[in-house]
């Protein structure tokens, strides 16, 4: 397991509970961010060793920020919601995601890749 990971979700409530769950599997240090910028910020001051991105954060998307994870070679998987409609960049086709809501065995599972 990772000992630091990041996760970015502009829900409050999931974000917490993605916490918890983190926690229990022997994750050391979860922080979160609910925008780009604050996760580009995080991620600037302290490169996570694992990512978890919910795709929509409102008005944007964390494609931004899989992008700068890509440069530095941290490895991340995105987070979708049921029925989310949206269209993934070329470059992330093919990258791992998780269906929201998640169990505590696929969050786990994402995490240990």
């Amino acid at each position: 397991m990772p000992k630091d990971v990041l996760v970015v979700e502009d829900n409050m409530i999931i974000a917490l509970d993605a916490e918890d769950i983190m926690r229990k599997f022997g994750v050391g240090t979860v922080r979160s961010a609910s925008s780009v910028a604050q996760a580009l910020r995080e991620i600037s001051d302290r490169p996570p060793e694992f990512a978890l991105l919910d795709v929509n954060l409102g008005t944007e998307t964390s494609f931004e920020i899989a992008k700068r994870l890509t440069e530095i070679g941290v490895p991340f998987v995105f987070a979708t919601g049921y029925g989310e409609q949206v269209a993934f960049p070329p470059e992330f086709l093919d990258a791992p995601k998780l269906r929201k809501p998640y169990s505590i065995d696929s969050l786990r599972a994402a995490v240990a890749r």
